[in-house]
């Protein structure tokens, strides 16, 4: 079976059904890479590059394309090679290297199909019954009354976990974000408490800060140790970006600073650019992306380097439908996974993309059986959610600014 086309296809649909996370972003743009055959199986994959840079996905997946063409599926990790040879001046790590994930999981999704497997078991085969799962929450939504009731419907979902950013965000009134150390270790200590309260003692609640993706400024280190000493009280599953990915050395010094588990990562591309970071011990829990990191196989890369040091993985996954997938079968092929990163409540770039194939029961992932990543992009789909130029997120700056 022999590949003989490469197609892209971009999306802009509504970001989530989520009310609280739909406050802050309205609407998500998507990129889905199908990779075509001689028999009668189609890959599927994608990019997290959709999300934010989608007008530049179709012209680097035809760079690539020539490397795939009239090849079959027998070794993957070798087609990667050879696109990540082709065009290594440029994509060593960075934008390359993130549109190869579409790529790749395209034909981890073909070969699954071909052989009638899901794709961990293409990766070594799954090495957890089940895995717990939290959902990513976005905002603070404030005032308390509003986050109380944003737990709960998580809650109510069958979650056990929750995700929530640094600062707050109040409808109208925009963001609030600390950040001297004082301030900012007073207003975390108090709203984390609250939600430990409110949450009781078994549930697990995470922060992220956003220092590595910042809308405004950025923590100092400083900053970072007081809010994460601030936090050790309340039992946190990590406390995710609390600074810059220029600083691998700050985040070492943070993670020996306190005992509230340190996560990041979901901005590094591919196992040379984690390498600066998992040397240094730069996270107690590494949030390598199989959309963003390099693919699969790279996820396994960079989960192998964090187990060597005696590290944790979890997935980030804020991608569309595919992306979640890719996660999920990288997460469970991964021995060192702690906990998967769900959408929660999600719109239709998810729920008409994933295939019946994730399968939550009491707050836990199950592996999933269906063969391939279990993700499908029908007509009805690419119709309904026409892409809409400008529609990647990115952060606000003076002469351009995000309005959805």
């Amino acid at each position: 079976m022999k590949i003989t086309d490469v197609r892209t296809t971009l999306l802009t649909g509504p970001c989530t059904n989520d009310p609280f996370l739909r406050e802050a972003r309205k609407r998500r743009s998507a990129a889905f890479i199908e990779v075509f055959t001689d028999g009668p199986h189609t890959g599927l994959g994608e990019t997290y590059a959709g999300y934010f840079c989608p007008e530049a996905v179709p012209a680097i997946v035809d760079l690539f394309k020539p490397v795939l063409l009239g090849q079959n599926v027998d070794d993957i990790p070798e087609l990667w090679r050879r696109m990540y040879r082709c065009y290594n001046f440029w994509c060593r790590v960075g934008l390359g290297t993130i549109v190869m994930n579409g790529l790749e999981a395209a034909l981890w999704d073909l070969k699954g199909k071909i052989l009638g497997q899901p794709a961990h078991a293409l990766l070594g085969g799954a090495k957890h019954a089940r895995l717990p799962a939290y959902a990513t929450g976005g905002p603070s939504n404030y005032p308390k009354d509003k986050l109380a009731k944003k737990m709960d419907h998580y809650f109510s979902l069958g979650f056990r976990g929750l995700k929530v950013g640094a600062g707050s965000y109040t409808a109208g009134g925009g963001w609030h974000m600390p950040m001297e150390p004082r301030a900012a270790a007073d207003f975390e200590a108090d709203k984390v408490s609250f939600m430990r309260q409110h949450a009781g003692s078994d549930a697990w609640i995470m922060l992220d800060a956003h220092m590595g993706n910042n809308p405004v400024d950025a923590w100092k280190l400083e900053t970072a140790v007081a809010v994460a000493k601030a936090l050790e009280p309340f039992n946190l599953f990590f406390l995710e970006e609390a600074l810059p990915y220029t600083d691998p050395w700050g985040y070492a010094e943070l993670c020996r600073a306190t005992s509230t588990p340190i996560a990041g990562g979901e901005c590094l591309t591919a196992a040379y650019e984690w390498r600066v970071f998992t040397d240094q011990d730069s996270f107690d829990i590494g949030q390598p992306d199989a959309s963003f990191t390099g693919g699969l196989h790279e996820f396994g890369v960079v989960a192998g380097m964090m187990a060597a040091r005696g590290r944790k993985v979890a997935t980030h996954a804020w991608g569309a439908g595919g992306s979640l997938m890719q996660n999920v079968h990288a997460g469970f092929a991964a021995a060192n996974t702690c906990i998967l990163e769900i959408a929660p409540d999600y719109a239709g770039l998810h729920s008409e993309v994933i295939d019946g194939g994730l399968v939550i029961r009491d707050g836990y992932v199950l592996p999933p059986d269906r063969p391939g990543l279990g993700i499908v992009l029908t007509e009805e789909t690419r119709r309904r959610y026409p892409f809409q130029p400008g529609s990647g997120e990115f952060n606000s700056v003076p002469g351009h600014i995000l309005r959805d």
